[in-house]
């Protein structure tokens, strides 16, 4: 079993280095002369391109390693050199990352390239499908950037709160009348968002977010201090609606590759208490109607015979 372990391991570090060479060549002939400020050469350049040596001056590197790393040669690398190189390459975010991984390195955060900060109004088309079901977006920071109307009449969504997630987890009184399970998913939320700070050791944001936190709640402050550390996934929530009664949700956190900056919140209803059907009436004519009123006013009839206040 270890000599094919061994085996395995050989095989794919030869892969890495395969891929290494010809990423690298590919990347160097996209590169023209003039766009990093030297002479074509006219006719009498066969390389298409930059050539190694080039690679190796602008990058200040020594033109044999060079040679040997795009050779996928078994040589030392940091972290500034492959820096260098792929500022010379003219490297995206994701090409950056790819180069780290095939040199055998950790990658770097992602970052958000520029042609993807448009990427908004696809995300929006995105949680307005989602409906009748609630779907919403935050940032690293857990600032909601945007929600649908379901997001808006199932968890109270509003214009006039702090617009922080988990700062209007805890501190706003509407949200907290709904949820029954609050004192149960508190510490999953605190232990998440640790775990997110915890991988941003250095970011003043997050900082700034836990300082407002610990100010304004001290039920966070107190579960806080417990310590417990949980990655992102699912969470169920169940909320007293105050026209349809209790609706059972699973709450899912996804990220897009091409926006590490943002976390889409999909809100999937469970096979209980006619959730599915309770959501699909709230976002019905009838449902919006009934919303504005949603203390007083005259009984009518709601999903599958159901009865709830309607005006």
């Amino acid at each position: 079993m270890p000599d094919v372990i061994t085996r395995a391991g050989t095989a794919g570090r030869d892969r890495r280095r395969s891929e290494l060479r010809e990423f690298l060549m590919s990347r160097r002939a996209r590169v023209s002369p003039a766009e990093v400020g030297l002479p074509d050469g006219g006719a009498r350049r066969r390389t298409p391109g930059l050539r190694r040596e080039e690679v190796a001056v602008l990058a200040g590197v020594g033109a044999s390693w060079y040679q040997w790393l795009e050779q996928g040669r078994d040589i030392s690398v940091s972290p500034q050199v492959l820096d260098a190189v792929g500022r010379v390459l003219r490297l995206s975010n994701a090409e950056r990352r790819h180069l780290y991984v095939l040199a055998g390195l950790n990658p770097p955060a992602a970052e958000v390239e520029p042609a993807k900060r448009d990427m908004c109004e696809g995300l929006r088309r995105l949680i307005d499908t989602w409906m009748p079901y609630p779907a919403h977006i935050m940032d690293r920071y857990y600032n909601c950037v945007m929600y649908n109307d379901a997001a808006a009449s199932v968890l109270g969504m509003r214009p006039e709160t702090t617009w922080n997630c988990i700062l209007d987890f805890f501190t706003d009184p509407l949200y907290r009348s709904r949820a029954r399970n609050w004192e149960r998913n508190a510490r999953t939320v605190v232990a998440q968002f640790r775990a997110t700070c915890s991988a941003n050791p250095d970011d003043e944001g997050f900082q700034q977010v836990l300082a407002d936190l610990r100010e304004a709640s001290a039920e966070f402050a107190a579960l806080w201090e417990e310590r417990d550390i949980e990655d992102a996934g699912q969470i169920r929530k169940e909320l007293d609606h105050p026209l349809v009664g209790l609706l059972s949700l699973e709450s899912t956190a996804l990220q897009v590759p091409a926006r590490p900056d943002l976390t889409i919140v999909l809100h999937t209803p469970l096979d209980e208490a006619n959730t599915a059907a309770k959501l699909e009436w709230l976002a019905s004519p009838e449902g919006r109607r009934g919303a504005m009123y949603p203390v007083a006013g005259r009984a009518g009839r709601g999903p599958a015979g159901l009865r709830m206040l309607t005006p």
